[in-house]
This record gives structure tokens, C-alpha cells and sequence, in this order.
């Protein structure tokens, strides 16, 4: 019985260290391959930005650091700037600085990307040389389908705000307690024929130092699918357009709704682009409230004290006025009073002028008007009376 004992007692003790053992060697392996991973991630982002500056969006970081050991990838990018290329004049019409980017990934989910970004954001528009400033509380993004073409991804910025820059004072243009930017790959392809839905909102937006009306808060939601494309390779926008309206490709608007206060519009249709690259096609729109709106256009004020010559050239085109103002005033001339009433019934007519456009229809539970937008040629048509005008897309 002692001879069993002392023999147990001289077993070898090596197997106390295998399991020791083999976790520093399962260490050193993945701390081999964590680095390995990390300066391909660094190669993959290189060749990334060689091929999107082909397509004249050049990428740059003034400092780039990965991090993250040992089980994500992070990659820090201070400094950042964006600049798009016009190729075929070699200038820069417009570039964008950014203060940080930090993009995460998981080892176990290299596919997926998190990138967070840093307030503010300054954009310079070449052609005119106006500057604008970016703000917002917090800025994230989410891609999934890393690294090749990515089959969908998010972007989201909270309190964002637009200003532009006139002699070093920012001057407020937009606001928003929130926009969300959604796409993914609805059918097809990354390379063959993809179809992209994407999906805009927009909480508490404003825009400043348009009209009063539209420094109101609204709620804004857009859906919207994109046939047409060839494939998702990085390309100037351009060339995008133009394979889009060779192919018969178009943007259908499946749903869209504003509401500000208590008037609501929703409208949907299809947009296509014309062989010069201008926007055809018609939208459906749906409105309530819209009696509400019409005397916060002060139309009748905009008569009272003349109506700008811009103004007439977007609701109104071929009109001067001057020549509108002369009319008030023969008419006050031939019948004392008569242009001073045209003015105070301005609105009216104006409303007038639109319910004889539209019919009668119900939008949640409210009464309201349906008419057609429709855009020709890049004109932009209320029934017969053309309100706006948007230029080429290339």
C-alpha cells in the first residue's frame, strides 16, 4: 500500500502546466493575429481611398491611430477632410473639414462598422466660396456589408444646426432636434443592377431666413426607392445620373409626409430625369390645413409693399414688378380703392386659385385637397402655374 502511494506521489507534474501553457500560446497567437488584422485594416483603407479619389472624393486624416486590443479594431481619424474633384476641370468644388472619426469593429463582426463624429464640421463650396458650419450634439453611423460594397447603412445626427459663415458671424440657415439617413439593398446586387430604398426623417426641422413659415418646427418622413443603377462602385455623381436616365431608371417617392402645426401633406409618385438631366414625372399630394397656411405666405403684405422681382420669378415667371405695381396703381386711379381690394383678397384668391386645381379628399380624419405636382423639364408645376424651377442634375 506505501509502494502505491509513494508511486502516485512521483507522477509527473508537466500536465499541471498544459493548460498554462496553452492559453500564453493561444495569447501569442491572437495578439498575432489582432496585429495582422490591424495593419490589413489599415491596407484595406488605403486601397479604399485610392479608388473612391478616382472617382474625385479625396479622403484624408491628418492623424490615424488604430486601437482596440484585444477585441475590436479602432481607428481614429483626427483631422479629417472630404474633397470632391470635378475631373474634367481639376477643381475642387467643394470640401469638407472635420474635427474626429472614430470607427469601430468588432473582431467577431468585421463586417459591421460603428464610426462616431465630432462636432463641428466646416463645408467650403468652391464655386461660390461660401462656407458653411456643421454642429450637432452627437453624430453616429452604422455600415453593414464591410469591406466590400455595404448592404445597408445609417446615419444619424442629433441637434444638428446649419450656419453659414458671412465675415466670420455664423448666420443660422437650418435646425433639427434629429435627422436619420437609412439605406439597404432592396433587390439585385451590389454589382449587378442594385435597388436602393432609403428612408429620411427629420424631427423639429427649421429653416431660417427663407420665410416665417418655414422657421416653424416641422416632422418630416420620406421613403423612397432608386432603380436604375448599374452597380454601387464608387462614381461621380454625374455619371450616376446619366446611366440612371440611360437605363430608364427612376425614384419612385413611395410615401412622404410634413406636418407643421395642424397642417399635414403627404405625397408620392415617381421622378425620372430627362435626357439633359432634368427631373420629369409627378407626385400626388394630399394636404389639410392648408387654409392655415395660405394668410402665413403674406401674399397680400408682399403686394402692399411690392413684390420682389425674385419672388415673382418663381411664382410667377415673365412677370416684372414694376409693371405689376403700375397695374395697382391704374387701377386705384380708374376706380379709387379697387387695387387696395385686390390686395386685401389676395390670400383668397390664392386659395381660390388652388381649390380649383385640386379635389376634395380626407387625410387622417382631416379634410383636404389632392392635386398633382408634376415636374417637366425641371419645372415645377402646381396645376398650370409653375412654382419653382430646378436646375440640372449633370
Amino acid at each position: 500500500m506505501s509502494d502505491m502511494t509513494a508511486a502516485a506521489g512521483r507522477r509527473p507534474r508537466w500536465g499541471l502546466f498544459i493548460a498554462p501553457v496553452l492559453l500564453l500560446i493561444l495569447a501569442v497567437a491572437w495578439s498575432g493575429f489582432w496585429f495582422y488584422a490591424a495593419s490589413q485594416a489599415q491596407v484595406a483603407a488605403d486601397a479604399w481611398r485610392a479608388q473612391e479619389a478616382k472617382s474625385g472624393r479625396i479622403y484624408d486624416c491628418a492623424k490615424r491611430s488604430i486601437a482596440g486590443f484585444p477585441f475590436r479594431f479602432e481607428v481614429q481619424c483626427s483631422g479629417a477632410s472630404v474633397a470632391l474633384v470635378s475631373q474634367s476641370a481639376s477643381k475642387t468644388p467643394f470640401t469638407a473639414k472635420l474635427d474626429n472619426i472614430l470607427v469601430v469593429a468588432q473582431v467577431y463582426d468585421p463586417k459591421r462598422v460603428i464610426a462616431e463624429f465630432s462636432a463641428p464640421a466646416t463645408l467650403t463650396d468652391g464655386v461660390t466660396q461660401n462656407t458653411f458650419v456643421v454642429n450637432w450634439s452627437k453624430g453616429r453611423s452604422s455600415v453593414v456589408g464591410l469591406p466590400a460594397v455595404p448592404e445597408r447603412a445609417s446615419i444619424v445626427f442629433d441637434d444638428p444646426a446649419l450656419n453659414r459663415l458671412d465675415g466670420g458671424v455664423q448666420v443660422p440657415l437650418a435646425r433639427a432636434k434629429q435627422i436619420e439617413l437609412h439605406g439597404r439593398l432592396a433587390d439585385g446586387s451590389p454589382s449587378d443592377h442594385p435597388v436602393i430604398e432609403a428612408v429620411l426623417h427629420t424631427a423639429q426641422g427649421s429653416i431660417q431666413g427663407v420665410h416665417p413659415l418655414l422657421a416653424e418646427p416641422f416632422e418630416a418622413d420620406t421613403r423612397a426607392k432608386i432603380t436604375g443603377l448599374t452597380d454601387l462602385t464608387p462614381k461621380p455623381w454625374p455619371q450616376r445620373f446619366r446611366e440612371i436616365q440611360a437605363a430608364g431608371g427612376h425614384i419612385e417617392i413611395v410615401q412622404s409626409r410634413i406636418q407643421q402645426g395642424e397642417m399635414i401633406a403627404v405625397a408620392a409618385g415617381t421622378l425620372a430625369l430627362s435626357a439633359d438631366g432634368r427631373l420629369d414625372g409627378e407626385l400626388q399630394m394630399t394636404v389639410a390645413g392648408l387654409e392655415r397656411v395660405i394668410p402665413a405666405l403674406g401674399i397680400e403684405k408682399m403686394l402692399e409693399e411690392g413684390v420682389p422681382q425674385s419672388t415673382l420669378d418663381r411664382v410667377a415667371p415673365g412677370v416684372k414688378s414694376q409693371d405689376l405695381n403700375s397695374l395697382f396703381g391704374a387701377l386705384d386711379r380708374a376706380v379709387p380703392g379697387l387695387g387696395k381690394v385686390i390686395k386685401q383678397n389676395a390670400n383668397a384668391g390664392v386659395a381660390a386659385g388652388i381649390n380649383s386645381i385640386g379635389t376634395e379628399s380626407t387625410l387622417e380624419g382631416k379634410k383636404a385637397r389632392s392635386f398633382p405636382l408634376k415636374f417637366v423639364d425641371g419645372a415645377v408645376l402646381l396645376g398650370p402655374v409653375k412654382v419653382g424651377q430646378i436646375p440640372p442634375l449633370y
